[in-house]
């Protein structure tokens, strides 16, 4: 009890990650984002299709123009999961021909999984009714009058690597600045050296930069070291852009910031501790890094949407697994503002002397 970060590893800590991983895994993630396009002309076969995927409450499903691409409509999106209900449905399953609903989606997403075995639940309960019908009516109809095709959104499937590196990255330009900048601030403070450094040359901005421009420089080395690790050894996809750059550079300035205004506000350095294991240790979870966000709770997924780490590991993402440059810039945008607050509050909060 005299130890504030004693405690909280001991008792409290625990009680954070049953509570995370519970939610996370607890089952009840919202509805899967499936877009959807219908190429049959708004048949009544095709419509009833959709109506009764819609009807699974497991799905939102959203309309596409028959004029679109939808595999490059998807990677447009960030997104992996799609149905199209092709021309002639309605005429062939009235004439007795097989017909067969392509599903796009990626075997590394959970959701896609979801998408495809409702799907196919419902695919086999109109099949189902299509036999008891043409047993009623004593007409002949194929073994399974619709079908299924299973497609990616890319030539090949994504793998779950594909993934994790990009949240591993962002878990590095999270973890790396906000420890340090905690500690640092923090013993420094107590220890009176920033008192010492302010009779120095050194400006408190120079020293603030320095750690900045230390920890974009830590940052790009760990990138390099962990996308070539993942290609190299795991044969993971990744595309390198040059807009990759603005979040290895913006994402460390962040948490640099972040760190140092923990750090300055907190009062000990055992307070200090526990004050920046808070904020980061739930940043680490629900931020996409380990585990899809999609496939958390729907209440969960907007905490997820509140933590500024989803927003560097969303926009790696969007660059290095779907090259969607548009979704990365709205990323990027989030990550600016935040960056200018959080670093306003820790020059304003940063003193060489206490007062």
């Amino acid at each position: 009890m005299r130890s504030r970060e004693g405690l909280f590893f001991a008792l409290i800590f625990p009680i954070i990650l049953i509570v995370l991983f519970g939610a996370i895994f607890s089952g009840n993630g919202g509805p899967a984002t499936v877009y959807v396009q219908n190429l049959d002309n708004n048949s009544a076969a095709s419509n009833l299709l959709i109506h009764e995927l819609n009807s699974t409450n497991s799905m939102t499903l959203v309309s596409v123009s028959p004029t679109q691409n939808l595999s490059k409509y998807l990677l447009a999106h960030s997104d992996p999961d799609g149905i199209v209900i092709p021309s002639g449905f309605q005429s062939d399953l009235a004439s007795g021909m097989a017909v067969n609903v392509t599903i796009y989606g990626n075997p590394a997403s959970t959701t896609s999984d979801t998408v495809y075995g409702v799907t196919v639940g419902v695919i086999n309960a109109i099949n189902l009714h299509i036999d008891q019908q043409a047993l009623e009516s004593s007409q002949k109809t194929p073994p399974a009058p619709v079908g299924v095709d299973s497609l990616s959104i890319k030539s090949q499937s994504f793998k779950y690597i594909d993934f994790l590196v990009p949240g591993l990255v962002g878990f590095a330009i999270l973890t790396s600045p906000m420890f340090a900048l905690v500690n640092i601030s923090a013993q420094y403070k107590r220890d009176k050296l920033f008192k010492q450094l302010s009779l120095t040359p050194l400006t408190k901005s120079e020293w603030l930069l320095s750690k900045i421009v230390w920890y974009i420089m830590l940052t790009i080395i760990s990138f390099v070291l962990m996308t070539a690790t993942g290609v190299a050894l795991f044969g993971a996809q990744i595309t390198y852009s040059i807009w990759l750059v603005p979040f290895l550079v913006l994402g460390p300035v962040m948490f640099v910031s972040l760190g140092m205004l923990v750090g300055s506000v907190s009062t000990s350095v055992e307070s200090a501790a526990v004050v920046g294991n808070l904020v980061t240790f739930p940043m680490m979870f629900l931020s996409g890094t380990f585990f899809p966000v999609n496939s958390m709770p729907m209440w969960l997924q907007n905490v997820a949407h509140v933590l500024p780490l989803y927003y560097v590991i969303d926009g790696l993402n969007n660059v290095m697994v779907y090259g969607n440059v548009s979704a990365a810039l709205v990323d990027l945008a989030v990550i600016l503002v935040v960056v200018v607050v959080f670093f306003a509050l820790a020059v304003t909060f940063f003193k060489w002397r206490e007062d």
